[in-house]
C-alpha cells in the first residue's frame, strides 16, 4: 500500500517538471519567510538582555523600524510563494485533467459499457478537484512549513542544545498518531470519491432524462434517491472530518509535554546561572514557534493522503488500456471504393455471444439492409464495421483491407454515420452540422443542409444556421433533428455509410422528408440499413435477415418474400391490417 502511495506521489511529481521554473520562485519566497521566523526567534535574546535587563533604551527607537521592516520583507516573500506555487499547483492539475480527458476519449466503447457516464465525469470533475485543492495547498504549506521548522530546529539546537533536546523528545510520539489518521483519511476519501461518483451518476440521469420524469410524475422518487446518495457521501465524508480533526487536539496534547519539559529544565538552568533570562526566552520562542509547523505539517499529511486518494482513482483511468489500437503495422487507408466484407465474424460482449460465423460481402455503392427481431446483432455488426469492438474470430475486410490493420483515424475518416439517437450538441446549427468535418466552409455547410431539407427550416430560424438548437437539439422536432444529423453525415461525404434507425422515432409526414433526404445522402454510397420498418427498405439492393446473432436468408424483397421465412412473418406482421 505504502509503494502504492509512493508510486502515486511520484507520477503527480513528474507533472510538476514543466513548472520547475515556477516552483523554485516559490522556494526563494519561502526561504525568505522561513528567515523572518528564525530572525525573529533569536532576536528575543538582544530584546530580553540589552534593552529590557541591560535598559539600553537608545536601541527602543530601532524596535519599530526593525518590526515594520520585517513585516514588509514578509509580506512580499509570502507573496511570491503563494502566487508561484499555487500558479503551479492550478498548471500541474490543469494538465493532469487534460491528459485524462484525453485518455478517456481514446478508450474503447466496452470501457465506457462497464462504467457510467458518471462516474467518469466524477473522475474528471471531482477527483481531480479534490487534487485540486490538496496539490496547491499541500505545495504551499509543505514548503514553507518544512523550511520554517528546519530553521526553528537550527535555532533551537543553536541556542541551547540540551534543551533542544528535550524539546524533540516528543516528536517521535507524534509520528504514529500522524500516520494512522493519514491512512484512514485516505481510505475514507477514496470512498466518498466513489460516492461522489455515484451522486454524480444520479444526477446526469435526473437531467437527461426530466422528460421521463415529469412524464411519469417521480419527481418525489428521484429526490429520494438523490438524498439516499447524498447522505452515503456525507458518512464517509464525515469520517474524513473526524479523524483530520482529530490532529491537531494530539499533537497539541504531545506538544504541551516538550514544552512542559522546556520550561521545567530551562528555568532550573536560569537559576543555576547556566543560560541568562533572554537566552530562555529566546529559546522558548524557536520551541514554541517550531511546534505550530508540526501541526501544520500534520495537516499537510492529510491533505497529501486526500490527493493520492483522488489520484490513485484519476490513474486508474489513466491505466486503463484501451481495447480498440491501432496495430504497430497499421497502414494509412485512403478514399475507399466502399467493397465491405464481413468473413466468419463471430463476437460477444462477454461470455454470451451476439454474433455466430456472419459471413457478407457488400458491393461498392450497394444499399445492404439488416433486418430481424430485437437482440438479432445488427447493431453490433454495424459496430464492428465501426471498429467500436473487435471480433473475437473472423475477419472485416474494406476494399480487401483487413480494418485492424489501417489507421483508426483513416478508417473513421471512410464512414458516416446517422443513428437513431440524433446526438447534437449545445452549439449552433451550423457548427453541428460542421462537426463531421471541422475545416469545411460555411457555403459547404449551407449545401449539405440543403441535400439534406433542412436549409428551408433552419432560414425560418430567428438566427438562421447560428441559432442554438439548446441541450440535444431540445427546441426542435424530431425530425428537424435528424435532418441536422443527415446534414452533418452528407458533410463528412465518406464513401461508406451507417444508418441506424435513423427514421424509427418520426411520424408519418417528418418520416417522408427524411427518406427524401437520405435519398440524396445514399447516392454513390455504400450503405448498410438497420431498420424495423420494413417500408422503409423494400428497396434495398440486399436485405439480410439476422436472427439469434447468425444470418438466416439474405436477397431482394420479392425474393424473401416469396420463400415464407422470418422476413415473411416479420412483413405480416407489419403489414397485417393493411
Amino acid at each position: 500500500m505504502k509503494s502504492k502511495s509512493f508510486n502515486t506521489y511520484k507520477r503527480l511529481l513528474i507533472y510538476s517538471k514543466p513548472y520547475t521554473g515556477r516552483i523554485i520562485l516559490a522556494l526563494v519566497g519561502s526561504l525568505g519567510v522561513v528567515g523572518v521566523d528564525v530572525a525573529t526567534a533569536q532576536l528575543m535574546k538582544p530584546l530580553v538582555d540589552k534593552i529590557v535587563i541591560g535598559k539600553s533604551y537608545t536601541l527602543v527607537n530601532f524596535v519599530p523600524f526593525i518590526i515594520v521592516g520585517m513585516a514588509i520583507f514578509k509580506g512580499v516573500s509570502r507573496y511570491i510563494q503563494e502566487f508561484f506555487i499555487k500558479t503551479a499547483g492550478q498548471m500541474i492539475v490543469q494538465d493532469v485533467r487534460n491528459d485524462l480527458y484525453s485518455h478517456s476519449m481514446g478508450l474503447s466503447m466496452r470501457y465506457y459499457v462497464r462504467n457510467s457516464t458518471g462516474n467518469m465525469m466524477s473522475r474528471i470533475l471531482n477527483d481531480v478537484g479534490v487534487m485540486q485543492r490538496s496539490a496547491a495547498d499541500v505545495l504551499v504549506d509543505a514548503v514553507r512549513e518544512t523550511f520554517t521548522l528546519v530553521g526553528l530546529t537550527a535555532s533551537a539546537f543553536y541556542s541551547d542544545w540540551r534543551l533542544a533536546c528535550v524539546a524533540f523528545l516528543v516528536l517521535p510520539l507524534a509520528l504514529g498518531p500522524a500516520s494512522l489518521i493519514g491512512r484512514k483519511i485516505k481510505e475514507y476519501t477514496q470512498r466518498s470519491q466513489a460516492t461522489m461518483g455515484n451522486l454524480t451518476a444520479v444526477l446526469q440521469e435526473s437531467f437527461s432524462g426530466v422528460k421521463v420524469i415529469k412524464a411519469f410524475g417521480t419527481e418525489a422518487y428521484e429526490t429520494l434517491r438523490f438524498r439516499a446518495e447524498n447522505l452515503a457521501f456525507y458518512r464517509f465524508i464525515r469520517k474524513t472530518l473526524k479523524y483530520d480533526a482529530a490532529s491537531a487536539p494530539v499533537i497539541e496534547i504531545l506538544a504541551s509535554l516538550g514544552i512542559a519539559g522546556v520550561f521545567w529544565y530551562g528555568l532550573h538552568r536560569v537559576i543555576s546561572g547556566a543560560i541568562t533570562q533572554g537566552e530562555l526566552f529566546a529559546f522558548a520562542a524557536s520551541v514554541l514557534m517550531m511546534y505550530t509547523p508540526v501541526k501544520r505539517l500534520i495537516k499537510v499529511n492529510n491533505q497529501v493522503q486526500r490527493s493520492i486518494g483522488a489520484a490513485e482513482r484519476v490513474f486508474e483511468v489513466l491505466d486503463e488500456i484501451p481495447d480498440i489500437n491501432d496495430s504497430p503495422s497499421a497502414r494509412e487507408m485512403h478514399r475507399v471504393q466502399g467493397r465491405v466484407e464481413f468473413d466468419k465474424v463471430s463476437f460477444a460482449y462477454d461470455e454470451e455471444p451476439v454474433l455466430q460465423d456472419v459471413s457478407l460481402t457488400a458491393a461498392p455503392g450497394e444499399v445492404v439492409a439488416l433486418v430481424g427481431p430485437s437482440g438479432a446483432g445488427k447493431s453490433t455488426l454495424v459496430g464492428l464495421l465501426s471498429r467500436f469492438y473487435d471480433p473475437q474470430a473472423g475477419t472485416i475486410l474494406i476494399d480487401g483491407e483487413d480494418i485492424r490493420q489501417v489507421t483508426l483515424e483513416s478508417l473513421k475518416k471512410n464512414l458516416a454515420l446517422v443513428d437513431q439517437e440524433t446526438f447534437l450538441f449545445h452549439d449552433s446549427i451550423r457548427e453541428n452540422i460542421r462537426y463531421s468535418r471541422q475545416g469545411a466552409t460555411d457555403a459547404e455547410v449551407e449545401e449539405a443542409a440543403r441535400l439534406a431539407y433542412a436549409d428551408e427550416f433552419i432560414r425560418l430560424l430567428p438566427g438562421g444556421f447560428e441559432s442554438s438548437i439548446g441541450d440535444r437539439g431540445v427546441r426542435l422536432s424530431g425530425g428537424q433533428r435528424q435532418r441536422i444529423c443527415i446534414a452533418r453525415a452528407i458533410l463528412r461525404d465518406a464513401p461508406i455509410l451507417i444508418l441506424d434507425e435513423a427514421t424509427s422515432a418520426l411520424d408519418t409526414e417528418s418520416e417522408a422528408m427524411v427518406q427524401d433526404a437520405l435519398a440524396n445522402l445514399m447516392r454513390n454510397r455504400t450503405t448498410f440499413v438497420i431498420a424495423h420498418r420494413l417500408s422503409t427498405i423494400m428497396h434495398a439492393d440486399k436485405i439480410v435477415v439476422l436472427e439469434g446473432g447468425r444470418i438466416v436468408d439474405v436477397g431482394t424483397h420479392q425474393e424473401l418474400i416469396g420463400r415464407s421465412g422470418l422476413y415473411k412473418k416479420l412483413y405480416d406482421m407489419q403489414f397485417r391490417d393493411e
